[in-house]
């Protein structure tokens, strides 16, 4: 019987085992333009007004940007002038939209009314019986209140001196880039890496960014531009770590998962693998 009770418990296991998901990580490395560098575990654009910061690292890509106003007056950044674009696809930062934030309490209150009597007759056996007799009459009564604000999304936006505001709205790249020289879920011996030059780089992008300093100045207008210059599938084990954290001396009690090389410069896709038998 033991041994019987042995065998269900590893074929159980054998079975929840292979119908866990098995996660896989495609991660990509951006070269910035020459004007872009490294800064503080950020990419840094700097011109005489503002500094413009980035960080990718996000599942899809993160080409959101931080603006800091070096200046002693309001930047005005123009929305309706700023751009995210993708190998030659521009898309509009300021889209016109109407965002609204909503507000409702309420209550629920139960009042009723309870009315009993007696009343006497005789019974099967022929004896005189007395019982009392009740009715409740119950409502329920629901009270909410509640209010919504609308507003328009700002074509400019206002960013006082010395101070900062972030900006984003698209992601970089969603869809898994498939080669044939890169194996599709790769144990550890088959992870490799695909180069691109920029000429044939799968994906180019950047943000147009337009601003003016004061209510009176000129715009100024600047690109800052990426491309993807490697590509690699790895699995989980190999871009994932857990560990125990810690605060004031005391340690976590359970583990919790980290990626072991997070870079600005990257940003990755999580992916599954499936049913499917693809090498590549």
């Amino acid at each position: 019987m033991k041994t019987k009770h042995l065998f269900f418990s590893i074929l159980i296991s054998v079975v929840l085992t292979s119908c866990a998901p098995v996660n896989y990580f495609q991660v990509f490395k951006a070269t910035p333009s020459e004007k872009i560098t490294l800064k503080e575990n950020l990419l840094v654009y700097e011109d005489d007004n503002c500094k413009v910061f980035y960080n990718l690292w996000d599942d899809g890509g993160n080409i959101g940007f931080r603006l800091y106003n070096k200046t002693e007056q309001n930047i005005y950044l123009n929305l309706e002038e700023s751009y995210f674009i993708l190998n030659g696809i521009s898309y509009d930062y300021f889209q016109n939209r109407v965002f609204t934030n909503s507000t409702n309490t309420g209550a629920a209150v139960s009042r009723g009314v309870t009315a009993s009597k007696s009343m006497t007759g005789i019974n099967y056996l022929d004896l005189t019986q007395t019982n009392r007799i009740s009715a409740t009459n119950s409502v329920g009564v629901i009270a909410s209140s509640g209010y919504s604000v609308s507003y328009n999304e700002n074509k400019i936006v206002c960013i006082p001196s010395k101070t900062s505001k972030v900006i984003t709205e698209y992601s970089i790249n969603k869809s898994l880039f498939r080669d044939c020289d890169l194996f599709k879920y790769p144990s550890q011996k088959q992870i490799k890496t695909k180069n691109f030059k920029k000429s044939e780089s799968p994906f180019i992008f950047s943000n147009r960014i337009s601003y003016i300093v004061g209510q009176s100045g000129s715009p100024v207008k600047f690109e800052n531009e990426f491309y993807i210059t490697e590509i690699t599938n790895y699995p989980e084990s190999d871009i994932i770590e857990t560990k125990y954290d810690e605060y004031c001396g005391q340690k976590s009690m359970v583990e919790t998962k980290y990626f072991k090389n997070i870079s600005p410069d990257k940003f990755y896709i999580r992916y599954m693998k499936g049913l499917d038998t693809w090498k590549h």
